[in-house]
Formats: C-alpha cells, sequence, structure tokens
C-alpha cells in the first residue's frame, strides 16, 4: 500500500518514528510480525457511520479495533466471518432486566451494551458496583425519576418493577408533591446525574401525580447537566383530551422551554394507532431545532405492571382493548374480569396486545426511530418475549423477510443513533456504535440469510439464531453461535463523575 503526501513533521526533516509505526499498523495491519489478539477474516464489514460497505479484515487489540484493512491480518485468534456481517455491537438504550440472566438473552441478540435508562435507579453508585466484573455485557443506567420519587416520599427503596408497585408505592405515585419534597427530589436527580448517570429517566405514566411543573422542573435539572431524558409519556390514551398526543405535547413544551434533550420511549406503545401523528409531530419540532428523538421496538404487544397507574379505571377505554387482550406473564393465561381483579391485587406483569400491526411497521420505516427492547426482567415463564429477540427480529423479519427496511439502515437505528444520542453527555459513547480504528471492539458478527428470533408470546425464554459471534471489548463472548462461559468483559458504559 503506497501512502500519500506524508511530510516530516520534526524541524530536522525526520519522520516521527511512533507516529509512523502507529499509522502503519492501524492501515496495514502488524508491523514486525506482530499479532493482532483477534482477526475477524472476510466478513462484510458494515459501518453506519461511514457508509463502509466491504469485505474486510478487521484487526483488534486490548479491546479497541486498530486495523481494517482489504489485506490478510495476523491474529492469535482467528475468526472465519466469510459470508456474514461485521456489524458495531448493538446498543440497547431500554432494558430494565440488568441481570446476568437477561445479559446472556441480550448477547445471544447481538447486544453489546444495555442500558436501563427509563426506570433508572435512586442509587446510581450502588447500581454500577454491583455489576462491575461480573457482566459479560457493557451495562449503564439513568437516574430515575420513579425510584427518587418514591425514595423522596416514602422513605423507602424503588429501585425495581417489583417495589416501585406495592401499595405505599402507588400511594406516592399518585400523590402531588409538595414544595419540599419537590425540592429535594431534584436535589436527588442532581445527585445521581454527579454520580455519572447516563441520563435522568421518566416514566410519567407511573406517575399521575406528578404535577406539569413538576415534570418542567425535572426537564430544567437535566438540561444542565446536558443529561437526554428518556420518557415514558403521561398517557397512551386513545380519547381526547387526555390523549396519547396531548401526553407529547407535555414533553415538548417542556423541551422547548428549557433546552433539554428529549427521548420519548416506545412510541408505538404511547402512539397506538396514532404512531404516525407522533412522528409528524416529532420530526416537525425537530426540523424546528428541538433535540428529540424517539425509539420503538418490534413487536404488537406492550408489557408492564397490572397494579401500576397504567391499570387505573377506565384503561379498557383509553387503550381500546378489554380483558382477553392481557395475557398473565406467569401462566400465559388470557385474562376475565376475574382474574384481572385478582391478580391486580398480587401484582405482576402482563402482556397487552394493544398494538396496530401498522404502527410497527411505520415506527421501523421512520429513519427517527432506533430500535430498543424494553426487555423486563426474567419473572415468569410466559413473560415478553421482547428482551430475548428483539434486534434479530428486526434482522431477521422486518428487513430479510418484509423488507420494510435496509440492512444498513436497520444497524444504523441499533447502533450509531443510540451512540449519538448518548455521546453528549458521556463521551465515551463516540467510540460506540461504529466500526472503525481507534473504536471500541464491541463487535457483532451475523449470518443475514439466518437471523431470526426464536422468542414467541407462547415460548419466550428462547435464544435469536444467526448471531455467530458477539465480541465485548476485544472478548469473545458468543462464539459459533453458542454463548462462552466464564468470561466477563462487560464495563460500565458511564458519564464522567463530578463528585
Amino acid at each position: 500500500m503506497a501512502f500519500k503526501n506524508i511530510r516530516p513533521v520534526s524541524a530536522t526533516g525526520a519522520l516521527f518514528a511512533p507516529a509512523l509505526l502507529w499509522l502503519l499498523t492501524c492501515a496495514c495491519g502488524p508491523v514486525y510480525g506482530q499479532a493482532y489478539d483477534v482477526v475477524i477474516s472476510q466478513g462484510r464489514v458494515m459501518d453506519p457511520e461511514s457508509g463502509l460497505d466491504a469485505v474486510r479484515n478487521v484487526g483488534i487489540s486490548g479491546g479497541k479495533i486498530h486495523a481494517i484493512s482489504a489485506g490478510a491480518l495476523v491474529g492469535k485468534e482467528t475468526i472465519n466471518a466469510r459470508g456474514m456481517v461485521v456489524a458495531p455491537g448493538f446498543i440497547d438504550l431500554h432494558e430494565h432486566g440488568q441481570e446476568d440472566k437477561n445479559y446472556r438473552f441480550q448477547a445471544r441478540d447481538g447486544v453489546t451494551t444495555s442500558l436501563e435508562l427509563e426506570l433508572g435507579t435512586d442509587d446510581v453508585d450502588k447500581w454500577y458496583a454491583a455489576r462491575e466484573g461480573t457482566s459479560i455485557i457493557n451495562y449503564g443506567v439513568s437516574a430515575g425519576h420513579i425510584p427518587m420519587r418514591i425514595r423522596v416520599m416514602t422513605g423507602q427503596e424503588g429501585t425495581s418493577l417489583s417495589t416501585m408497585n406495592t401499595a405505599v408505592a402507588e400511594a406516592a405515585n399518585h400523590r402531588e408533591a409538595t414544595a419540599e419534597e419537590l425540592s429535594r427530589l431534584r436535589g436527588a436527580i442532581e445527585g445521581g446525574l454527579k454520580q455519572g448517570a447516563l441520563a435522568e429517566g421518566m416514566g410519567i405514566n407511573y406517575t399521575p401525580g406528578a404535577s406539569h411543573w413538576e415534570v418542567l422542573e425535572m426537564f430544567r435539572v437535566a438540561a444542565r447537566y446536558h443529561a437526554p431524558l428518556q420518557v415514558h409519556l403521561r398517557y397512551s390514551s386513545l380519547l381526547e383530551p387526555q390523549s396519547g398526543v396531548a401526553a407529547l405535547e407535555e414533553v415538548i413544551a417542556a423541551e422547548a422551554a428549557t433546552g433539554a434533550q428529549l427521548h420519548v420511549a416506545h412510541i408505538t406503545s404511547m402512539g397506538l394507532k396514532y404512531t404516525p401523528q407522533f412522528l409528524q409531530i416529532i420530526d416537525g419540532a425537530r426540523q424546528r431545532g428541538l433535540d428529540i428523538t424517539t425509539e420503538c421496538y418490534p413487536y404488537t404487544a406492550a408489557s408492564t405492571n397490572l397494579n401500576s397507574a397504567v391499570f387505573d379505571e377506565g384503561w379498557q377505554e383509553r387503550y381500546g382493548i378489554t380483558y382477553g387482550d392481557l395475557q398473565w406473564a406467569e401462566t400465559g393465561e388470557r385474562l376475565t374480569p376475574e382474574t384481572f381483579a385478582r391478580y391486580r391485587r398480587k401484582g405482576g406483569l402482563v402482556v397487552i396486545h394493544e398494538i396496530p400491526a401498522e404502527a410497527v411497521q411505520v415506527a421501523m420505516s421512520s429513519p427517527l426511530v432506533m430500535i430498543a427492547s424494553d426487555g423486563l426482567p426474567i419473572t415468569g415463564a410466559k413473560i415478553h418475549p421482547r428482551g430475548q429477540g428483539t434486534f434479530a427480529r428486526v434482522l431477521g423479519h422486518y428487513v430479510r423477510e418484509e423488507k420494510t427496511l435496509d440492512l444498513m439502515t436497520a444497524l444504523r437505528k441499533m447502533t450509531l443513533m443510540p451512540a449519538q444520542m448518548l455521546e453528549k453527555r458521556a463521551p465515551a459513547f463516540t467510540d460506540k456504535g461504529r466500526i472503525r480504528v481507534g473504536g471500541d471492539a464491541d463487535v457483532t458478527v451475523f449470518d443475514p440469510n439466518r437471523v431470526i428470533d426464536k422468542a414467541t408470546y407462547e415460548e419466550p425464554l428462547r435464544y435469536s439464531e444467526g448471531i455467530e459471534f458477539v465480541l465485548v471489548n476485544g472478548v469473545p463472548i458468543v462464539r459459533d453461535g453458542q454463548l462462552v462461559e466464564g468470561k466477563y468483559p462487560g464495563r460500565a458504559a458511564r458519564a464522567p463523575i463530578s463528585h
């Protein structure tokens, strides 16, 4: 390979040797017989940032990508990726199941970074410490409005889906905060952001007692720390005046008033049949300079706790569904008025069959919409399959079978777009979501002709197929389609700490 326009950089005209060595290593491959830790050989490298889509060899050492070459590279380990796509590792912005059993399903689905940005936590330092050295994939969290609000107003921890829906917590969720409580809540969110939380998470639908002023105050805190807000809108109702459109208008107004960065969670379960109108509103706001993004998962059902505020009186009219559209996650049974009342008192997850297929198609094809699973803790045999199969479903069903979107666009929604959303708050994300020299070696290798989700509503705990290799910080955690045991290369994905 010829190098053009290389000029001496020292006053004496001598080329700076270390810089030349780095250049040769990154551009051409090993120098003086040095081998990379891992070489991914002869795969179709697809990088959404540069647009690269060509057969290349990728050299990885020290957790970083050091070479992308048309020529052969030497590695201590070589992965034969011929006939497969080599893509940036998938970034899931919205995964509630932050445990090893969830991470294992996500790794088999191509995810290398799993983030809990909607519910979040009330103790950021503790949350990160609990996962250090024990995670197969990268992990990150937000400062959570719901759990911090519960702690401020009740004194109890609210960091999980189960504790946030206790009777005490639900009473607080339905009550407006006092001025003193609101002041403490602002301080708690600010403290979490100082501890390096990636974002601020808000689930306004679960806190109906939160006033419009409280929402605005939470946006102000996030804007002060340049933290995106991942927001579950106040309503997904089909009824005016408390419709999903009004809920979207509430947060856009708060964004415009504060200058915050807004990310709307799972737009299809919020918009339902009005999803196209939601996307028009978001597009209009973006054209007028507002920083607003959104996401969806590739399913026609939602899922949440049955004893949450989502199922307060009037839910059937608000969502246009009835008891039979609810599936109890423990058993898979469809509910009746009697079982609804009994399980609501007990508490637990339901799968909600409410999203029109047309809404999913529109969101999948929209350039505004990222992919995120909204996966849940594995607490029942019949939980929603989205935490286990979202990314393979997009690639297999919506790209290959339905041709709803092309492969590069799908990869952009899973990798580059989530990284770009977070990189202003957390500069480490400038090295994720790309296949480029100097970037993190989070890489997913899959067979585009075979990749498919296998998790279903009837059998949700099934691994995706066709994801053949997954590397996290340069360490293979999936090899030949199987999990590699005993490897924990996952690192904290965190914003700079300022306390």
